[in-house]
């Protein structure tokens, strides 16, 4: 298995989710939970998509 670097969109998007979760974690905007352990999977989301950006080539 070869890895590739994500692309830039890719990255900013994970990049997005990754701070989302972080703001919402900390409390500094209030986010609307519509979800359970929100915070968390804004974190997981982020990190499967900057995995699926290495993992697959031409994403």
């Amino acid at each position: 298995m070869r890895l590739t670097a994500p692309t830039a969109l890719i990255f900013l998007i994970s990049l997005i989710l990754a701070v989302v979760a972080v703001v919402g974690k900390l409390g500094y905007v209030p986010i609307p939970h519509m979800i359970p352990n929100q915070d968390f999977w804004f974190a997981v989301f982020a990190y499967i998509v900057l995995m699926s950006g290495n993992l697959i080539k031409g994403l």
